[in-house]
């Protein structure tokens, strides 16, 4: 069995897979202060739950943005089930070519979204994670990561709006009820202008993209808050929440012998 280590800003998932489904996918905040034993705790119990051991996991891939966070989750890796991970990286083994002018500064949460829908759906694609940061990522029709957009991301966005202005409350994320536009309250204006401008932001980006790539595309979206957002648009052909981890496990057939890394394979931009 095959553990991946999704490692973001916000959160990390972990998940198992047995080479035909899922076998668990568990979720806990970002700390980079966590240490190995107190990840190991966590996890453990939750394997433990599903009727997973240590002993039944055979390697492990872990793709992640936050420098701080490696050293700790490769030591789980190898304290805790004896395997040495494979650690995501521009330098692997990726099956599509990276046409960016600089490759090793793309975030790998991008490469594995554009490896997973590419295999996954096809292509060309535009892909939109609802992360920490928006994110676009373009995809060619053989695979080619071509590069894409980083935007805010909504939760940031919203903790910006109430930090900066005094009398605006600190509002939870939603559509507007009865999907009005035109708010009669403060909350109920801030809820729209969040809601409805980032799909304005959605609509707006994905119709440059298609325009300057100059042929049809697909648009796959990911990310927790994908679904909110599909809400308000049909922009989307495919909503799927397991993209990131199912690029790790692709990313961990195509190199299966994990070769030694350094810090400076992972970037922080995603």
């Amino acid at each position: 069995m095959l553990l991946v280590i999704d490692a973001g800003n916000t959160n990390v998932v972990f998940a198992v897979d047995d080479g035909e489904k899922w076998r668990g996918t568990w979720r806990i905040s970002m700390q980079t202060a966590r240490t190995t034993d107190e990840y190991a705790v966590w996890l453990l119990t939750l394997l433990h739950n599903e009727g997973l051991s240590p002993r039944d996991i055979t390697g492990a891939a872990i793709g992640t943005v936050v420098p701080a966070a490696l050293y700790h989750l490769r030591q789980l890796c190898r304290q805790y089930f004896e395997v040495e991970p494979l650690i995501a990286s521009p330098r692997l083994d990726w099956g599509f070519s990276i046409a960016l002018d600089n490759p090793q500064e793309v975030g790998v949460d991008r490469l594995l979204n554009g490896l997973a829908a590419h295999r996954l759906y096809g292509g060309p694609l535009v892909v939109i994670d609802f992360g920490t940061a928006t994110t676009f990522d373009v995809v060619g029709g053989d695979g080619t990561y071509c590069g894409g957009v980083i935007a805010p991301g909504i939760n940031l966005s919203v903790e910006a709006l109430h930090t900066a202005a005094a009398r605006l409350p600190r509002i939870g994320i939603g559509r507007p009820e009865g999907g009005l536009v035109i708010g009669r309250n403060t909350n109920m204006a801030m809820r729209s202008g969040v809601f409805w401008g980032y799909i304005g932001l959605v609509e707006g980006i994905v119709e440059r993209i298609r325009k300057e790539f100059g042929a049809p595309m697909k648009v796959l979206a990911t990310g927790g808050l994908a679904p909110l957002f599909s809400e308000g648009t049909r922009i989307f052909d495919h909503i799927d929440p397991e993209l990131t981890i199912n690029g790790l496990r692709f990313l961990a057939e195509r190199n299966p012998e994990p070769p030694l890394h350094n810090a400076s394979d992972i970037t922080q931009e995603g």
